[in-house]
């Protein structure tokens, strides 16, 4: 196992400017929340961007919903029935439900959400999710049909998902979508008062919401992106809870008197997204990377050993996981398949990888000890730092270097949305082109049958790490420190939702 030094941090001048730029501790009827990035947009539909997930829950409402331990229950949509041929789900929705401006919501705005902007042109992400509607049929206000062009058994899954939020027809017609996204109004526990882009978001509660209101009525959220500066921000009281921090201070500041601060494995997959051309066109290259990489000396260096190495795109638990099956760490297996190809200690294969800083626990310091790793096998790899909107982009473009260290979300579990939305080269998700396994993956979202498209997805998953188009590393960690007296519902996929919070 390889020993990794870890530098401190913590900056006193970060710390300085941080604590002029935050406000006071929020009242009891309130709390500051210390969250590593901005929305990109407030339009909860456009972009799949998984750390605002819990924003926008605050914000606006999901048909579906999970409750803490992942189940799939009632939420705008009281009854869901899918056909036995998954090409059909009728609906049934709450009756006294209001958005932010008074306005009923009704099966109209589902009806819009989910098919009328998509065939109107406006570019949302749920474009991709729904793909496969072709009509939604709205027989009363509180009842719909979902018509599908083929089997779509993970919809359910997918209204309880990234994107999936009801937007309301009326006023978005009204002003227009772009408007919209700077005057949001949504039917969820907390309405937008404030947006300073990159810097704070505040929330205030809705008093007029058809759910359980609330404990706290304003929510201050200070966007942090350094993780260094939300450890300082939490642990001077200037905000009340945070996230996404080293795990070393986890340790460190779970003996502070008046804090808590827990690491729990959640449904998140740390990768490395990989493409299959340019340096890593070449598969004894890519299973060389893949096998020259301590996935056990990363957990316990950077995670004190919580997070799971993984060696499929899934989490311990997850129906598409395998138990039985291992990739394994092997450099000299990884020498051996470079010099197939060409490449030594003395001739490196060379590539680019790209990493966040901050975005999740140890991201950084876990990017370049694997640079570290290759460099042993005959692996040069020169890595970037980019934001994380910045990588957002870069996908989309296909523009993402060879390497990605990349943390995926998957709320749900369900390996379709691992496998199918990180392997599929006709969705912008994913910087693997190649149709040799892209077209499997393709078939693979028609599978109606639940035990064969189950199988299935298990049996990709397999073939994905075995030719190098995959490189699973761990199960992610939350990480999160909080005043003591702040009581919270804690998620298993990490949503972290100010509607459960309320002072001890």
């Amino acid at each position: 196992m390889v020993a990794f030094t870890r530098r401190n941090l913590l900056q006193t001048a970060t710390i300085g400017t941080l604590m002029g730029a935050l406000p006071a501790h929020a009242a009891d009827d309130g709390v500051t929340i210390g969250w590593p990035s901005d929305v990109t947009s407030w339009d909860p539909n456009q972009r799949f961007t998984p750390d605002a997930q819990s924003i926008f829950k605050a914000v606006f409402d999901q048909p579906l919903d999970q409750d803490a331990k992942l189940k799939l229950v009632p939420h705008l949509i009281t009854k869901w029935d899918m056909a036995p041929d998954a090409r059909s789900l009728a609906l049934e929705f709450r009756d006294d439900v209001l958005f932010h401006d008074g306005s009923k919501m009704t099966a109209a705005d589902f009806r819009y959400t989910f098919f009328e902007r998509i065939k109107a042109g406006h570019k949302v992400d749920i474009a991709q999710s729904m793909r496969k509607v072709t009509d939604i049929e709205v027989l009363s206000p509180t009842k719909a049909v979902m018509h599908f062009d083929s089997p779509a058994p993970t919809v359910p899954v997918w209204l309880a998902f990234l994107g999936s939020f009801i937007v309301p027809k009326a006023y978005m017609e009204k002003v227009s979508p772009e408007a919209f996204a700077l005057k949001p109004i949504g039917t969820g526990p907390y309405k937008l008062v404030e947006h300073q882009m990159n810097a704070r978001i505040v929330l205030e509660r809705n008093d007029a919401y058809w759910g359980p209101k609330p404990a706290l009525k304003r929510v201050t959220i200070e966007i942090i992106k350094d993780p260094s500066a939300r450890v300082a921000a939490v642990q001077s009281g200037q905000v009340d809870i945070t996230t996404s921090v080293p795990v070393r201070e986890v340790t460190r500041l779970k003996a502070q008197p008046g804090l808590v601060a827990d690491l729990t494995p959640v449904t998140k997959v740390i990768i490395l997204q990989v493409r299959n051309d340019e340096g890593f066109a070449d598969s004894n290259i890519r299973l060389a990377a893949h096998h020259a990489i301590d996935k056990k000396a990363l957990s316990q260096a950077f995670y004190a050993g919580a997070a799971v190495p993984v060696s499929v795109l899934g989490v311990p638990g997850s129906p598409g996981y395998l138990e039985d099956f291992t990739f394994g760490f092997d450099p000299e297996l990884s020498k051996q398949l470079l010099a197939k190809s060409g490449f030594s200690l003395d001739k490196p294969a060379k590539i680019r990888m790209a990493s966040t800083n901050g975005q999740f626990p140890s991201d950084y310091d876990i990017a370049r000890a694997i640079v570290q790793m290759w460099k042993k096998v005959g692996i040069e790899a020169e890595l970037e730092v980019i934001e994380y909107a910045k990588y957002f982009e870069l996908n989309r473009g296909n523009k993402l270097p060879e390497a990605t260290l990349y943390t995926f979300d998957n709320a749900t579990g369900d390996p379709e949305i691992y496998t199918g939305y990180l392997m599929n080269p006709k969705l912008p998700f994913s910087p693997w082109k190649d149709m040799t396994l892209g077209q499997k993956v393709i078939d693979q979202f028609n599978v109606a049958d639940e035990k064969a498209r189950i199988a299935g997805w298990r049996a990709l998953n397999k073939e994905a790490t075995e030719t190098g188009a995959a490189m699973p590393l761990l199960q992610s960690v939350m990480t999160v420190v909080r005043k003591k007296s702040l009581e919270l519902t804690p998620y298993g996929n990490g949503w972290i939702l100010p509607q459960t919070m309320r002072w001890g």
